[in-house]
């Protein structure tokens, strides 16, 4: 019942990161904003999370686990009320803002909690629950939030989460106990304060910075020496501090799983969000798929996620952890070099295998890894922990979008120019009366078109390229799985009836 109920709470949390995009068009039309006003519902949630996300640990120090779990789902749920009933756009950008906050403990606790509650040899089974939980958001989010905005209108994109907050603040009442808070920890203001602006300034700039234009606007500039002056002294501040009078633990990284799991966590992230966000708008953009079969072929990804979770979380500690991530993180290689090869002429087969291969492999990848990651870790040292962990992968996630979404829009440029080129006189495929029947000889009708066909070729090149560069990304990060230490087998506690066998 513990596990049920936390994992309703990280389910509701995880699906709306990404739940609300499909209902951005509805927000603008019906709160009257612009659609560069719109993207704050998205970006205040973000923030907000990435921002009090690393608090976890203290609070819960300070006022207890189970207090700050039921804290977190009660404002969480109120939240989301507030966002459904929200009548302008200032009103539902706080109300996410307020979301985000309350919100960012939910996925850390929810690891911390499944980890202290088990046994070490059942982590692998334990991480798989967890893991379905967390990767179910991204991939039912846009899918879900989609039908929800079609069938009633965009508010139920927030209002669903009431009775699923509901049923987990209960089941969080009722099942975990209760444990008086140790508080041991003094809280370091000026280490969170420089960290939350380092955070925020970085979050800002990947979120708007394919909208601003980069560092051509001022905004970006700002962001990036916010950024920097802030995270210099924040490490500045951390290294001087004794151990445990910080605000950040450095002993986390003196963990060599943990800091190993970081990295690959990141990367994870960016190749999962940035797949998601990639391609159901080349289906929609493209290919002209609605947005309810964009979202029914880009979903069997999330059943391959699920089953490879169900699979591998029992082979976690009987397998080395090292081969399982080797399997994984091929097969997301491979899926894809097959979206590499993606045309304008796609079968709906030619989308859902890459998809489900891709969900097979970031499975078999989320378990072991938060496995191994933690396997070495103190337990006093879980809630910060498994904190820095959520961030760790939001900001890759955060980062891989932001990369993708600038590499598209320069290599969307560049192909244009370069099919261009070869639009003039002298090519005999213009004279072809196939083509100039469909073009016409000349003229603006005709010269539109042909722009409209060459832009639509040179964005399907685009995608390749960014298919073909988190491929590269991917296959990169496999031989440092070397890194990684398997975690040692834990030996079985004697049996009681045996021992008092021998003592006869």
């Amino acid at each position: 019942m513990i596990t049920v109920s936390i994992m309703l709470a990280t389910v509701i949390q995880a699906l709306d990161g990404t739940i609300a995009n499909v209902a951005l068009p509805h927000m603008q039309g019906n709160l009257s904003a612009s659609q560069d006003q719109i993207t704050w519902v998205l970006t205040s949630f973000i923030v907000a999370s990435a921002i009090t996300m690393p608090l976890t640990g203290w609070l819960c120090d300070r006022f207890g686990q189970k207090t700050i779990f039921l804290a977190s789902i009660g404002g969480f749920t109120v939240a989301s009320v507030l966002c459904g009933m929200a009548g302008n756009l200032t009103e539902i950008v706080l109300a996410r803002f307020i979301q985000g906050v309350f919100g960012a403990a939910l996925v850390p606790l929810s690891q911390a909690v499944l980890l202290d509650i088990n046994p070490r040899e059942k982590h692998g089974q334990a991480m798989a629950v967890w893991g379905m939980g967390v990767m179910i958001g991204p991939i039912l989010g846009p899918t879900l939030g989609g039908w929800l905005t079609d069938a009633y209108n965009w508010r139920w994109v927030f209002f669903i989460n009431v009775p699923v907050g509901a049923m987990a603040l209960y089941g969080v009442w009722k099942y975990i106990p209760g444990a008086q808070p140790t508080r041991k920890m003094r809280f370091d203001l000026f280490g969170f304060a420089t960290l939350s602006l380092a955070i925020g300034a970085l979050q800002m700039l990947l979120d708007r910075g394919e909208q601003n234009d980069w560092f051509a606007s001022r905004e970006t500039w700002i962001e990036a020496v916010l950024l920097a002056i802030s995270f210099a002294w924040f490490v500045a501040h951390t290294a001087l501090r004794p151990a445990g009078q910080s605000f950040f633990d450095y002993r986390l990284l003196k963990n060599r799983n943990y800091v190993t799991g970081l990295l690959f966590i990141a990367i994870v992230g960016m190749v999962l969000f940035a797949t998601r966000a990639l391609t159901p708008s080349m289906l929609q953009g493209l290919m002209g798929y609605p947005a309810a079969i964009a979202g029914l072929v880009t979903a069997p990804s999330g059943l391959g996620t699920m089953l490879a979770m169900l699979v591998v979380g029992k082979l976690v500690g009987k397998v080395d952890v090292r081969l399982l991530l080797t399997v994984g993180f091929a097969l997301t290689a491979f899926s894809l070099w097959q979206m590499s090869q993606y045309t304008l002429v796609l079968s709906k087969g030619n989308i859902v295998w890459p998809g489900i291969v891709q969900g097979v492999g970031l499975g078999l990848v989320f378990v072991p890894l938060s496995t191994a990651t933690f396997a070495t870790l103190a337990p006093q040292m879980r809630a910060d922990g498994t904190a820095i962990y959520s961030l760790v992968r939001n900001i890759g996630s955060s980062v891989g979008i932001a990369l993708v979404q600038a590499f598209l829009t320069r290599n969307v440029q560049v192909a244009h120019a370069s099919i261009t080129e070869h639009i003039n006189i002298a090519n005999p495929m213009l004279q072809d009366p196939t083509v100039t029947a469909v073009y016409g000889s000349g003229g603006v009708a005709g010269a539109t078109l042909l722009n409209a066909e060459i832009t639509r070729q040179a964005s399907m090149l685009a995608y390749i390229d960014d298919f073909w560069m988190m491929f590269l990304v991917t296959l990169a990060i496999i031989p440092l799985l070397v890194l990684i230490r398997p975690p040692k087998a834990q030996p079985s506690p004697p049996d009681p009836s045996a021992q008092h066998a021998a003592m006869e």
